[in-house]
């Protein structure tokens, strides 16, 4: 599997068995007649283990699957923190990771995502975020955790932006992926799911039986309906990155627009370091407007982009990041480029920036 390209890998990612319908169902038991490997639906669940063996597969590590991002991040620092430790988070990154850390009884160092970052002796974990979310800054993955094991510390990369077809961290040296599939691995808008991906067997177990312990187990249907989603995560990157190229085309000279970043574009300060370690660009642009009320107008003209607080959907849609505890301008948006044709959508966000008003 590991020689095929992206595409095949996600399209084969569940396994056709001759006889049998293609795709797998997703299994609701509770409870197992015990005598086989499945004894309780806390600990087992045959739709888990399918989407995991898919999603370990392309990050090239062992996944294990949660109900959300968050639960994937909280599970990780309750594992690998005791009180008293030290652990780096990015000062730009997502802000309710740096919510949960600040309540746990452990020191925390907030760094930028393009840093420069501190020593690390004496630090237990380097959580990286890269692309930043909204920033989309990047960070330099494998000298960081170069750097880090140096000092003795574990390293953790949130992959949520990039996804595992756009960037594989286990593979630049990061002990361990965590990743909101929510977004673009799902990618449809209807599902709340994440998943920590590691190459270190015991590590991978220590967190699998944190997740039984704990019950932070996703439910089967969800995880079905994402390795439904999976199937097309290739086919949808590709286009998502097309319309945002082709946005970034027509925006990064618009009056209206100020501080526009994508890493795929040449011009973008994080273009450098993100073609050496991202295998491809994503759809997320972010971007500022001149205010609050320039951003209602905005999405009330148009008629493609919705606001809406998440990414990587089918839909093009936009989010004021300020609203949500960021600390960034009242104006900064997050715009995920969906899967519209890219005339469309580019002759939208024009007419919708365009309004005299705006």
């Amino acid at each position: 599997m590991s020689e095929w390209g992206d595409g095949t890998r996600v399209v084969h990612s569940v396994p056709a068995v001759a006889g049998e319908p293609f795709g797998s169902s997703p299994v609701f038991a509770s409870a197992y007649h015990l005598g086989g490997s499945d004894t309780y639906g806390r600990p087992h669940n045959a739709t888990w283990r399918a989407l995991e063996a898919a999603l370990g597969a392309l990050d090239g590590g062992e996944a294990v699957l949660f109900p959300s991002g968050m639960a994937a991040i909280s599970t990780v620092l309750r594992v690998l923190l005791a009180p008293g430790d030290t652990v780096v988070v990015p000062s730009d990154g997502y802000y309710l990771t740096r919510t949960l850390v600040a309540e746990m009884p452990v020191k925390v160092v907030e760094v930028p995502t393009a840093g420069p970052y501190p020593s690390f002796e004496g630090v237990r974990l380097v959580l990286l975020e890269s692309p930043s979310n909204p920033g989309l800054d990047v960070c330099d993955i494998a000298a960081l955790a170069e750097r880090a094991h140096a000092g003795g510390a574990l390293v953790a990369v949130d992959n949520t932006t990039a996804t595992p077809l756009g960037q594989r961290p286990l593979e630049l040296g990061a002990d361990i992926v965590v990743s909101s599939d929510t977004k673009a691995v799902a990618g449809h808008s209807d599902v709340l799911l994440g998943h920590v991906s590691t190459a270190d067997a015991g590590l991978a177990e220590k967190v699998r039986a944190a997740r039984t312990v704990g019950g932070a187990i996703p439910g089967p249907f969800e995880a079905w309906l994402a390795h439904r989603g999976l199937g097309t995560l290739d086919l949808r990157l590709a286009r998502q990155a097309e319309n945002a190229a082709a946005l970034y085309a027509v925006l990064k000279d618009h009056p209206a627009v100020r501080g526009l970043r994508w890493p795929g574009a040449v011009e973008d300060p994080a273009h450098e370091v993100a073609r050496r370690q991202m295998r491809r660009f994503g759809g997320v642009l972010t971007f500022e407007l001149a205010s609050a009320e320039a951003v209602a107008g905005f999405v009330e003209r148009s008629e493609l982009v919705a606001a809406s607080t998440s990414f990587g959907g089918l839909h093009t849609t936009l989010d004021r990041r300020a609203q949500w505890g960021d600390p960034v301008p009242e104006g900064l948006v997050r715009m995920s480029a969906g899967c519209e044709d890219t005339a469309d959508l580019v002759a939208d966000v024009l007419k919708a920036l365009d309004h005299p008003e705006g």
